[in-house]
């Protein structure tokens, strides 16, 4: 970067610094502080503890679930937007977007009354004869991972369309003249090429899962516990900020390593070639 440029970075790197850089330092500093002044005796505690790595663990299975529901929905919608016309692409687009204009609070309480026994979940699995009662998914990891999906799915698949949409369509025709079908297509060169793309929808929905407070309180209910939920009871309930913050970290780090290897492997050079 030429140095006559660099004052119009000084903003950005300002807000940086004030809205995040100083708050994570804070953060940190208050995850040494104990009674007796720095100590470890936070991350002590809390890793000593097994019902913490079980909800590390309920964490970390509820982001790898919700990966998983957004990739099999995500794919074959990307995938139709490539195959359709001007118009249609546009109402995929705007189909896609809907969630990301309505609040986070709205869409989970919205999540209520489908997953409730008035709701059309149940009202339809009586209707098939699967149920003989109305059946609630609320307090269910079922019902957070379908809710999780429907908030998250616009996380993956706007990365897919945008590899899609500069991707030539003169490769599959180049498969089918060469005698693959539909299935050795999607998989020989469909996904290779799709592959960054789902690597970066996959940070952005595990980052997103692990961290939504309010659709796992309010969805998942007492008896899912996950770590936004600890922070918050440490802080609401035990008013122990120091504790709190570090179980803070540790979901920082854990996440954040998880997310570091995704982006090692998404800039693979064999990776980076197909994008």
């Amino acid at each position: 970067m030429k140095a006559r440029g660099f004052p119009y970075v000084i903003p950005m790197l300002l807000l940086s610094v004030a809205c995040f850089a100083t708050p994570l330092a804070v953060l940190i500093a208050f995850s040494f502080i104990g009674a007796d002044g720095l100590t470890l005796n936070n991350y002590g505690r809390f890793l000593g503890d097994a019902f913490n790595y079980r909800v590390l663990m309920n964490t970390a299975r509820l982001g790898v679930q919700t990966i998983a529901t957004t990739t099999l929905l995500g794919v074959p919608i990307a995938l139709l937007y490539w195959h359709s016309g001007k118009t249609f692409r546009q109402v995929i687009i705007f189909m896609t977007l809907i969630p990301m204009l309505t609040s986070n609070i709205v869409r989970t309480f919205a999540w209520i009354v489908i997953l409730g026994r008035q709701g059309p979940i149940s009202e339809a699995l009586m209707a098939l004869g699967l149920t003989g009662s109305p059946t609630s998914l609320m307090n269910t990891e079922l019902g957070l991972v379908l809710a999780m999906c429907q908030i998250d799915l616009p996380l993956i698949i706007l990365p897919l369309i945008a590899i899609l949409s500069r991707t030539p369509a003169q490769f599959t025709e180049a498969a089918q003249v060469s005698g693959a079908g539909p299935w050795r297509i999607l998989v020989t060169v469909l996904l290779p090429m799709l592959l960054p793309g789902l690597l970066a929808g996959w940070i952005l929905v595990f980052a997103s899962t692990s961290s939504s407070f309010v659709t796992q309180a309010v969805i998942g209910g007492a008896r899912n516990v996950y770590v936004p939920q600890l922070i918050y009871r440490e802080v609401g309930t035990l008013f122990d900020w120091s504790m709190a913050s570090a179980i803070a970290v540790v979901l920082l780090l854990s996440t954040g390593l998880l997310l570091v290897a995704m982006t090692v492997i998404s800039r693979h050079r064999r990776l980076v070639g197909h994008a």
